[in-house]
């Protein structure tokens, strides 16, 4: 009986595609003119700084950086770069080596997200008048073996490969974190809500099966954030449930717990409780590390128990609001495919070498990927701001057919974007006259000829 009403509850198609038609009418624009009108608009480049700081007496000259960033962010290499953008293999090198670190892309980024958080469209995504945040892992084969890199038939046959679990909200992939094939993503999901330092704080956070542990649900409940997974066999899960009294009190319920909780053993571990929870506020210990050392105790360690039955407690609570909440699982079912577009945006924009990475270090694997992210942010960035000035214009004509309309576009979309072909850094003929399109597009005619497709 509850699964056929889970059945009944209509879910976002899966499949829907982001590449709006609103998008095919415009423009295209390659990803070098792109990038400089967002950084125009986002000061993004000031990021960037020498890792000598102070001690160097010359500007870097953002041609190269943005020429750097794309050569890694679509897996092309610094080699490849050079031969299509007329900037010397040496100058690319030796700004890689000098600007291009974790620290800096990790900043780049967050002043785009934090740009696109401050657009009016931004909020037309909120799910339920909330920022309701996923994340999930993209795997990527790499051609070269680096520690990190694990084989993994399903996802890469002979060969090995990594993880990007990206943490996204509202379209905007705000953090980023590359792990080993072999590595669970379920011990990284608070990582990615706690060290994120952009402007954008969701207040609930999904994942699919793989990203829900024994700790999750309290930890992210401790640090005020709602924890909504989606379990592959919900039904499963339904038969363990806890509960304030034994299973025979709740007589003939349709769900009822399988067991009496144990509050005796949490009272009772509580300070231990306390000080894990201390531990990962102030960033001592990560949530990783914290898992692993749990799990290398034996099962009948009482501080894992009493973790482990806060967590049964809190997952009670999401199941049941869960099957009984269609609202909610249609909020999750959306915030997941959020992630899955944004996963197909990334796959776009490393489409040289068939999307392996060709790099030597863990370090390298991480700046690599926050090239494509930070790509991914300016090209969602770009077409927020177009949206935002429609909406704005449809909104003062008091059009809300259109401005609905407009709500349900989704800014990851990169069909007008050319991401191949040569490449031209300087900023000559780079300018981007966004007025003048937004009124272009605000025009009803053109709003009628959208609806009709």
């Amino acid at each position: 009986m509850c699964n056929a009403a889970l059945n009944l509850a209509v879910y976002p198609d899966p499949d829907e595609s982001v590449n709006h038609s609103f998008y095919s009418q415009l423009p295209g624009i390659d990803i070098a003119r792109l990038l400089w009108f967002v950084a125009e608009r986002t000061e993004f480049l000031k990021a960037f700084t020498h890792v000598l700081d102070r001690y160097v007496k010359h500007a870097a000259d953002p041609r190269e950086i943005l020429a750097c960033v794309v050569a890694m962010g679509t897996n092309m290499g610094l080699q490849k770069m050079a031969e299509v953008s007329g900037i010397s293999y040496a100058s690319l090198a030796s700004t890689a080596r000098n600007y291009l670190r974790p620290e800096t892309l990790h900043a780049a980024n967050d002043a785009i997200s934090n740009a696109t958080a401050g657009l009016p469209a931004f909020h037309l995504f909120d799910v339920g008048d909330q920022i309701h945040s996923s994340s999930d892992g993209q795997r990527f084969e790499t051609q070269i073996d680096t520690f990190q890199a694990r084989h993994s038939p399903k996802y890469y046959g002979l060969g090995k490969g990594i993880s990007a679990c990206t943490a996204v909200a509202n379209h905007v992939p705000f953090n980023m974190k590359v792990i080993g094939a072999h590595e669970h993503e379920s011990h990284y999901v608070f990582d990615l809500l706690y060290n994120n330092t952009s402007d954008i704080r969701p207040q609930v956070h999904s994942t699919d099966t793989h990203g829900a542990n024994q700790l999750n649900f309290f930890t992210l409940l401790t640090f005020e954030y709602q924890f909504a997974p989606r379990y592959r066999d919900l039904h499963k899960k339904i038969g363990s449930v806890v509960g304030r009294h034994n299973p025979s009190h709740y007589g003939n319920w349709l769900i009822k717990p399988s067991r009496k909780s144990h509050d005796e053993r949490i009272i009772r571990e509580w300070p231990n409780v306390q000080r894990i929870m201390v531990s990962l506020a102030q960033k001592d210990v990560t949530q990783a590390t914290i898992v692993r050392k749990l799990s290398s105790y034996v099962r009948q360690n009482e501080t894992k128990k009493a973790l482990w039955e806060l967590d049964n407690l809190c997952r009670t609570r999401h199941i049941l609001r869960f099957v009984n909440d269609v609202n909610l699982r249609q909020d999750v079912q959306k915030a997941l495919n959020r992630g899955e577009a944004y996963h197909r945006l990334r796959r776009a924009i490393a489409y040289v070498n068939g999307g392996k990475l060709r790099v030597h270090t863990e370090a390298e694997q991480q700046i690599w990927n926050d090239c494509s992210r930070l790509i991914a942010n300016a090209i969602i960035y770009y077409n927020t701001a177009l949206l935002s000035r429609v909406y704005e214009q449809k909104r003062a004509d008091r059009d809300l057919a259109a401005t609905a309309l407009i709500a349900g576009m989704s800014p990851v979309a990169w069909q007008h974007i050319n991401l191949f072909g040569s490449f031209e850094f300087g900023p000559e003929g780079s300018s981007i006259d966004i007025d003048v399109l937004a009124a272009y597009y605000a025009d009803p005619a053109y709003w009628t000829r959208i609806v009709q497709a």
